[in-house]
């Protein structure tokens, strides 16, 4: 009999799993079943914000490789509306429950693929039922909130509640479609995931596309009036809204491997070796947003949810379950977002990873621009570095700026994966002309101001 290979969740990281076993397993040899709730298999839910401004005008754009395409190309089972609710590890079992049929069923596994992504945060005010309050993780949240923006009454002013990436692009796509926006986020600063000088910058400018910030703000409940919401309650009173956007990050969705014994490392997600297996529990391997992995410049385990990193673990378990063998190195943080005209691009640590993982450090901002001075269309940006005390190793970057910044992050990204020295950096042989770079590139200038100030602290 063919062994068979379960896969719980049916986006990045489980079907980048059971495609990747079965370029190396044909159907005799493995049969693969893959268990997903929604309606869609392999999306981008990075692109939601996008096609909520109508950038990118249809739904179907976001996708990726449709169920049928995982049917007639992999010869994978795909059950779409399968939700999995229980995983019996001794009887080497899953129960799902078919949402449209109102069945149960049992399917027995040699091999169990544990790919549940990430949850929502919650705080008990996002439980009352208000209509016109909508996250954005699923396209099935994309497309509520779509219809709900073209439904007359059509809305005219909307809250988003978060400033991390999603509530930063939800803004910028709701001002796209002329609503008036008000962002709350209860930090002192926007974009959380760079240190606060850098926050500052994304926040004015979103301030000058008419985006209210209102930060140090926390919301305690929502305000409906006739069942439609009418306001966002906070702690500095009430801001009007007929729709709300919710953006306070997510958590590992690991409830269902918790209750099945599945360890549960200290950043919240499944605990996984390199080669991607769940430690202990013979057979199982998990990835994607519901896993922690280690950070490669801090040494800690960190729940770093990024499609990304979901794919490429995918990728791993396939090959390994596949008879082949990988490992997943870890991750250093890297990530960008377009924020209006803005680009914001980091790498890393940030000032307070650095102090919480002990580092000795120095931090330097850059300015410079994004092409030769002279040649029309350059646009300043601001480079920040931290760099270890004495030794100058790289630990963290960071980058806001305009037209052609974002992307820079990746120069800095390489350099730090590869444990380099601001001093090394600075003879980096980058491309140059004045379409593209300044003689001195950003990045160059930060690593020799980065020298510098390791020079006037003894170093």
């Amino acid at each position: 009999m063919a062994e068979r290979m379960i896969v719980v969740g049916g986006d990045a990281a489980g079907m980048s799993a059971a495609s990747q076993a079965r370029r190396r397993r044909d159907r005799a040899d493995l049969e693969i079943v893959a268990f997903e709730r929604g309606h869609f298999t392999s999306y981008s839910a990075c692109g939601i914000p996008y096609w909520i401004s109508g950038l990118v005008p249809e739904r179907d754009q976001l996708v990726a490789r449709t169920p049928d395409a995982f049917r007639d190309d992999f010869d994978i089972d795909v059950r779409m509306r399968h939700e999995v609710t229980a995983i019996d590890l001794d009887r080497r079992e899953v129960v799902a429950r078919d949402l449209d049929g109102d069945r149960e069923v049992r399917v027995g596994f040699d091999t169990l693929v544990y790919a549940t992504g990430a949850r929502p945060v919650q705080p008990e005010w996002t439980r009352d039922d208000v209509a016109g309050v909508f996250g954005v993780q699923t396209l099935d949240d994309g497309a509520a909130l779509l219809d709900w923006l073209e439904r007359e009454p059509r809305p005219r002013h909307a809250v988003v509640v978060g400033g991390g990436y999603v509530g930063v692009e939800m803004a910028e796509a709701l001002v796209q479609r002329g609503l008036s926006v008000q962002l709350v986020e209860q930090a002192a600063q926007p974009m959380s995931t760079v240190d606060p000088d850098m926050g500052e910058l994304v926040a004015e400018a979103m301030r000058g596309t008419g985006i209210g910030i209102r930060t140090g703000m926390e919301v305690t409940g929502l305000q409906e009036r006739d069942g439609r919401i009418a306001a966002v309650l906070t702690t500095e009173g009430p801001i009007p809204a007929d729709v709300v956007v919710l953006g306070l990050g997510v958590r590992p969705n690991t409830a269902l491997g918790e209750a099945a014994g599945l360890p549960i490392g200290p950043s919240g997600g499944i605990r996984v070796d390199r080669r991607m297996r769940v430690p202990g529990v013979p057979g199982v391997w998990a990835a994607g947003d519901c896993v922690e992995t280690l950070h490669r410049v801090s040494g800690m385990p960190v729940h770093v949810p990024l499609g990304t990193h979901a794919n490429k673990q995918g990728r791993v378990i396939g090959i390994n379950i596949g008879g082949g063998y990988a490992t997943f190195p870890g991750v250093i943080g890297t990530a960008v977002t377009k924020v209006c005209e803005l680009e914001v691009g980091r790498t890393g640590l940030r000032e307070r990873d650095a102090t919480d993982a002990g580092f000795e450090f120095v931090t330097v901002l850059a300015e410079s621009t994004n092409r030769a001075g002279y040649y029309p269309g350059a646009q300043q940006m601001t480079v920040k570095l931290i760099a270890e005390r004495p030794s100058g190793r790289l630990l963290g970057a960071q980058i806001v700026g305009r037209s052609e910044a974002a992307k820079r992050i990746d120069a800095l990204a390489v350099a730090l994966w590869n444990g380099m020295t601001v001093d090394e950096m600075t003879a980096l042989d980058l491309g140059y002309a004045p379409p593209y770079a300044p003689v001195w590139d950003p990045v160059l200038i930060a690593a020799r101001k980065a020298v510098d100030a390791l020079a006037g602290t003894g170093r």
